[in-house]
């Protein structure tokens, strides 16, 4: 049988090194898969890791359709037994429905792979559509640290170092990575606990605080 799996967790936890893993591992058991993408930091038409792996990708758009695309490749003679998604995130509810279809009447095996909620805490159509109709859900258990060394659960995007909650929802950047400073005005994204994004506290914010966490109290009240 064929299912419909969707793994996710916050940025930095290797989603995409995982997509590439496994094509790799199904390709090496001798099956041929389709991989499809969007909005890859690094560019169109490519599945890129943090850790300089990457691969050639279909790149999906807004007016994609998953199940003509995989239809037509099949009827035309090419070998498809599974599909690699990534960024699933960006995928329209339509297209995840095709998906669906595609796993329940072509019996193909679909991977996806993608983030479940924005910068304000939101989950992604896309993602949300994934959680209500994938056969399994599975969260990585590579686990990234917030700059404060707690579990990282938030996508937190910044600009010039600070949190921003307010924005377009897709907005194309990379982590910046620990000790680098941020230009003015750079998009970029960081991943926080939830206290810090609650907070809007980023690494660039904490480090130019005497006091890093704010009390939860007026000092005026401490003996």
């Amino acid at each position: 049988m064929a299912d419909l799996v969707f793994f996710t967790g916050p940025m930095d936890c290797g989603k995409s090194t995982l997509a590439l893993q496994v094509d790799h591992t199904q390709r090496t058991g001798g099956r041929v898969g389709l991989l499809l993408t969007r909005d890859d930091r690094a560019g169109e038409a490519v599945i890129s890791s943090r850790l300089g792996l990457r691969e050639t990708a279909e790149e999906v758009g807004d007016d994609t359709d998953l199940w003509q695309l995989v239809v037509q490749r099949l009827t035309t003679g090419q070998r498809i037994d599974y599909l690699i998604c990534d960024e699933t995130q960006f995928f329209t509810t339509d297209q995840v429905d095709q998906l669906a279809r595609i796993v329940d009447e072509l019996r193909l095996d679909v991977f996806a792979f993608g983030i479940l909620t924005d910068f304000r805490t939101q989950l992604f159509p896309g993602s949300r559509r994934l959680v209500e109709l994938a056969d399994r859900i599975e969260t990585l258990q590579v686990q990234p640290l917030c700059w404060c060394g707690e579990r990282a659960t938030h996508n937190a995007r910044t600009v010039g170092g600070r949190v921003v909650t307010e924005g377009s929802q897709v907005v194309v950047g990379d982590t910046a990575p620990a000790g680098e400073s941020v230009a003015a005005g750079e998009v970029a994204y960081e991943v926080l606990c939830r206290r810090h994004h609650r907070l809007r506290m980023s690494r660039a914010v904490a480090q130019a605080t005497l006091v890093p966490e704010p009390l939860p109290f007026g000092q005026e009240t401490l003996p």
